[in-house]
């Protein structure tokens, strides 16, 4: 059967507002790069999470009547713009990668992108994140791009193996090209309440990352407590993080809005003390192109459009983008298509 050449879009002037590449269009506002502080136990242990105001506030989020038409479709390619395509799988090769860096450089077909008055590669996700193994050839197959290589260390997913095999790991992922590195904390220390040794643990792992970007996983379904998610936050910002993560995706409970809040307004209090800003990267769980407006509109509300910028928010969800290519399309055909045509690898 013949395929039919997707129908124009009338009205694009809302939509060329949302170009937005990697790099921050105002550079005025440059990102000054967060140096961390000398450990202040007394901030960390002020530390509270009211958690019944917390879910209060997040389940008025979803319920909002949702943005339509044109502005959808602008909010949806800004979440693209900021996510973090991913393939962490035991049986990843070489050809898998290269086949998510290509879906990486064009993440939304060619054809769609076009009838929302955008040219191919004019917008990409924020990064490519891979096992150190397979740094490399994600390097190579991104070469010219901008778009960052980021790989996963420590010890990933449960951040177990030798405290000296962790820092090497990160070593070896930097020399192999890595731009970001997404490292796991030891939920223990949090669980115990061992401030210092996360401190001391979360520095060591920025140092190690010299000029690669380091964003910290806390595994925040593991934590316990909303209290316990906020000081975690709060000592890997103290010890240099340039990212606070949620999760790795691999524990049953990752990513939540009542979790995105505890962490965003330490980030809030954080830059407000010292003037770091700092990103925030909800992980696992995020499929749903419903869901990305519902986090950007978070993120917009409680620290402002800067935050809005890939350099500062990412999404740690490939699934994600399955479903935005799908509601892109309907928007320019008014029809949804089957989820096969919008592979991500």
């Amino acid at each position: 059967m013949k395929t039919q050449p997707l129908p124009e879009v009338k009205n694009h002037r809302r939509i060329q507002l949302c170009r937005l590449p990697n790099k921050v269009k105002d550079q005025t506002d440059k990102l000054l790069r967060n140096s961390g502080i000398k450990l202040d136990l007394d901030w960390v242990t002020s530390v509270q999470a009211n958690t019944s105001a917390i879910e209060r506030r997040c389940k008025t989020l979803p319920g909002r009547r949702s943005i339509k038409k044109a502005n959808q479709a602008a909010w949806l390619l800004k979440s693209v713009s900021c996510i973090d395509l991913t393939t962490l799988s035991g049986d990843d090769t070489e050809n898998r990668v290269r086949r998510l860096c290509r879906k990486g450089r064009i993440p939304v077909r060619a054809d769609i992108l076009q009838k929302l008055g955008f040219q191919p590669g004019s917008i990409t996700t924020a990064a490519i994140c891979v096992y150190h193994e397979m740094v490399r050839p994600a390097v190579r197959s991104l070469e010219g791009s901008g778009i960052p290589v980021a790989a996963v260390s420590t010890g990933f997913p449960a951040g177990l193996s030798p405290y000296s095999l962790r820092l090497s790991e990160i070593g070896e992922s930097v020399k192999a090209g890595a731009d970001e590195i997404d490292v796991v904390i030891s939920r223990r220390h949090v669980l115990s309440q061992n401030w210092n040794a996360l401190y001391d643990e979360m520095k060591a792992f920025r140092e190690a990352c010299g000029d690669a970007h380091l964003k910290a996983i806390l595994a925040t379904g593991e934590l316990g407590t909303l209290r316990n998610v906020a000081r975690a936050s709060l000592i890997c910002m103290m010890a240099g993080a340039d990212f606070i993560k949620t999760s790795t995706g691999k524990e049953s409970v990752n990513a939540t809005l009542s979790v995105s809040l505890a962490m965003i307004r330490q980030i809030r209090d954080y830059f407000e003390r010292t003037g770091f800003k700092v990103g925030y990267k909800p992980a696992g769980g995020i499929s749903k192109a419903k869901d990305a407006l519902t986090y950007l509109s978070l993120i917009k509300e409680e620290l402002g459009n800067r935050w809005l910028q890939p350099d500062l928010f990412r999404f740690g969800a490939s699934s994600l983008l399955g479903d935005i290519e799908r509601q892109l399309e309907h928007f320019v055909t008014g029809h949804y298509s089957a989820s096969y045509r919008h592979a991500i690898a």
